[in-house]
């Protein structure tokens, strides 16, 4: 049995920018400031007496051909691999795999490629999973994300990720002593109770689309003043930083938000936050918020269904935790 683990992500700043039609086009390029959560998706792969292929998610598909499979990410996995039959799959989320804004569905198919790749006996770095998982969701599904989600995962760690005609680079950011336990003591994760498609948010056409290009200029601009203060360990200046980009991404479509998350947000604030954003493309999720430790006993008493999660930062990115 393979067993991979594959954390999903948090964005400080960049969002949006590391869409193709952006960092393409821009001469800068698209950046994105991220880390990888200390909340995993584990995905089991083992042998079957037989040569069906079993698929086990939120729903459990049993199919003669894998052509037959309706989990597109994991059919797309299995024929990059060349593991095509005879497999049970299994795929675990320690939160839920999708609308969370968590990169959810990048880091399910980064784990797919992982352990279907180690059941072949084939060794695989982060740079290959990532670069994969890129052209199973865009080029092959044609799914209207961009590329930070699956780097993210791959990699593990706090990374400034760039995107651009060259292709794209990842470089980890070196952290004061100090700054580790301040961003898990000073920044939580805030469930909305809500969840939407990432893919629908994002295909879905703005209203202005020379605003939509300056906001993401802005958000571009703000990448580079979040890796600046994270290497210098300015975390309270981060924080009112995160609160200048939920501003900025929430005017580049009206389905970024909404009264709901509106009203939430004002909660969130009206608690003492520095600042906080939605996650992801919009429309649900969690919120990233910052504030003084203290903060997060305040915001546990927003109740259910506004779960609450540290964060705490996942260090190896998408690793084979068991092979044999």
């Amino acid at each position: 049995m393979i067993i991979s683990r594959t954390p999903v992500r948090v964005s400080f700043c960049g969002g949006g920018t590391d869409i193709d039609s952006f960092s393409l086009s821009e001469p800068r390029g698209g950046r994105v400031v991220s880390l990888a959560l200390d909340r995993h998706i584990h995905v089991t792969v083992n042998r079957r007496f037989d040569d069906k292929v079993r698929l086990s998610y939120s729903k459990m598909e049993l199919v003669d051909d894998f052509e037959d499979l309706e989990h597109e990410l994991a059919r797309e996995a299995m024929r990059m691999t060349g593991v095509t039959s005879g497999v049970e799959i299994t795929t675990i989320a320690d939160i839920p795999s999708r609308g969370t804004g968590l990169g959810s569905s990048s880091a399910v198919t980064v784990g797919l490629l992982n352990a279907l790749y180690a059941y072949a006996g084939r060794e695989t770095s982060a740079e290959q999973l990532a670069r994969e998982a890129c052209e199973i969701e865009i080029d092959i599904l044609e799914q209207p994300i961009g590329r930070q989600d699956q780097y993210a995962s791959a990699y593990g760690g706090i990374n400034s990720i760039r995107f651009d005609t060259e292709g794209v680079s990842v470089d980890s950011i070196t952290l004061l002593e100090n700054s580790i336990g301040r961003i898990s003591d000073e920044f939580t994760l805030v469930f909305t109770g809500m969840s939407r498609s990432a893919s629908d948010v994002l295909s879905e056409a703005p209203e202005d689309e020379s605003d939509k290009m300056a906001r993401l200029r802005a958000i571009r601009g703000q990448a580079d003043q979040a890796y600046d203060l994270l290497a210098s360990g300015d975390i309270s200046a981060l924080g009112s930083l995160i609160g200048e980009a939920w501003y900025a991404k929430r005017g580049i479509s009206a389905s970024v938000s909404g009264g709901e998350l509106d009203a939430l947000h004002d909660r969130i604030m009206s608690m003492g936050a520095n600042g906080a954003k939605l996650l992801g493309a919009g429309g649900g999720g969690f919120f990233l918020v910052h504030g003084s430790p203290s903060l997060r006993e305040e915001l546990a008493n927003l109740g259910v269904p506004h779960r609450l999660i540290p964060l705490d930062i996942d260090w190896t990115g998408s690793e084979i935790i068991h092979n044999g």
